[in-house]
This record gives C-alpha cells, structure tokens and sequence, in this order.
C-alpha cells in the first residue's frame, strides 16, 4: 500500500458527532467512522448556498464519507447518505446530543471503537422507536464505559468474588467495584444488589433501580470526565430528569 493510498479512505460508514463554521464557507466535522474512530474532516465549501454537502452532513443519520489527508484535520472528499435512520425528535433528539458528547469527550481521536460503533448506532434506532430513553442511555453508558475498559463489575463483590446478594444493600467505590455496606458513605455510593444484577441484565423496568443506575452512572462517568460537565445531561435533567 502506498503512502497516498493509505492517506485516502474510501466510502467510510460513520456519523457526524459535531460541526462547525470554519472560515466563510466552510465546515470542521467531528465524526465517528466505524474503521477509523473519532476525527476530525474539513467539508470545504459546505455551507455555500449550492452545496450538494448543503443538508447532508446532519447529525444522527449514517453517512458514507470519503476523505484524505494525513495532517490531524483530513479534508472531506465527499459524502452519500445511507437513509434507515429515523430523525430523532424532542426527548428522544436531546439523548441523542447527550451520547454525542459523551463520545466527543471519553473517545481519543483515531482509536477504532467498531463494535461501540454498532452500539452506538443501535442506540440511535432505539431512541427513535422505544419511549424507554433512560433505560436506553443507561445500556449505552455501561457498554460505552465497557468498550473504554472500565466495565463494571455487577455481579461481584470487590476483592472477595463473592456473589452479589439481591437482598444486601452494597457501597460502589469507583475504580473497585462493590463492597459490602460498613455504612460509610465515604466508602461508595449506597445501591442494592438487586439494581446492580439488573443493571448486568440491562432491566431498569424496576423504579429502584431505574433510580440507582442513574446516580451510579452518573458518578462513574464524572470520575471518568474528570468532573467535566455535559451541557445536554443538565439539559436532559431538567426537561425530564433522566
């Protein structure tokens, strides 16, 4: 394979994660390939008024990019869109801005994530079609955390192996696991074992456990984010408090 060979990719499936203005006519994307991971792609000309990119490089809907360059902008040679994704609308559209910036901040640039991309992508097809959004956000954050290499561990206790018991009530530390409830609060946060097995079955049909997942994903992601705060979720929050 020569050098310029390997600089140019054909017919890539991916999504656009983000986008903005660059210079008078121009775009800066950030999209998520299925073979190359998240970067960055320069659409020239983009936002001129007789673009045939003009509409097409929306969020949320599988594109075929074509692009090349090695530098750590490549430039946009062109796009097809692939259709099979229904546009997301109201909540279901916020979620689907929340999953971007998670991915836009958790995922390196250039680092192929291929089957978080199917997930990714399935979660989109979900969020258009079941009116469970939370349920769906908690299963994508824990496979998105799991692909990462940070999985939880639900069905263990930290350290020992110990099964994890239904009826016990456990304290979640960050970067271990769960550990039995000495009734510290500086040892974890307080969940049952009864949501953490169900959180390992992807069932949150259960209102406790619909309530203890998002408070455990939430203090796992933002020990991830490094206390960043994601702009949609305080959205998301106070539209719906999911």
């Amino acid at each position: 394979m020569t050098a310029t060979s390997r600089n140019n990719h054909q017919d890539e499936l991916a999504f656009v994660l983000h986008s903005y203005p660059f210079r008078e006519t121009s775009l800066i994307l950030d999209v998520f390939s299925r073979s190359h991971g998240r970067l960055a792609i320069v659409a020239r000309g983009a936002r001129r008024p007789r673009s045939s990119l003009r509409g097409l490089l929306m969020n949320f809907q599988p594109l075929l990019l074509s692009w090349f360059g090695k530098s750590e902008v490549r430039t946009l040679h062109s796009a097809e869109w692939q259709g099979g994704q229904p546009y997301l609308q109201g909540t279901a559209l916020m979620c689907g801005f929340y999953l971007n910036e998670l991915l836009l901040n958790l995922l390196a640039r250039d680092d192929p994530h291929q089957q978080l991309f199917d997930y990714y992508r399935a979660t989109l097809y979900r969020l258009a079609h079941e009116a469970d959004h939370a349920a769906t956000l908690r299963c994508f954050e824990k496979h998105l955390l799991q692909e990462l290499g940070y999985a939880l561990v639900l069905e263990r206790e930290a350290g020992n192996g110990q099964a994890i018991q239904a009826e016990l009530c456990y304290r979640y530390a960050v970067e271990r696991g769960a550990l039995p409830d000495d009734g510290d609060a500086r040892a974890g946060l307080a969940v049952l074992g009864k949501t953490m097995l169900d959180m390992a079955a992807d069932d949150y049909t259960d209102p406790t456990t619909a309530q203890q997942s998002k408070q455990l994903m939430r203090v796992l992601l933002n020990h991830h984010l490094g206390g960043k705060t994601l702009h949609t979720r305080e959205l998301i929050k106070d539209l719906q408090k999911l």
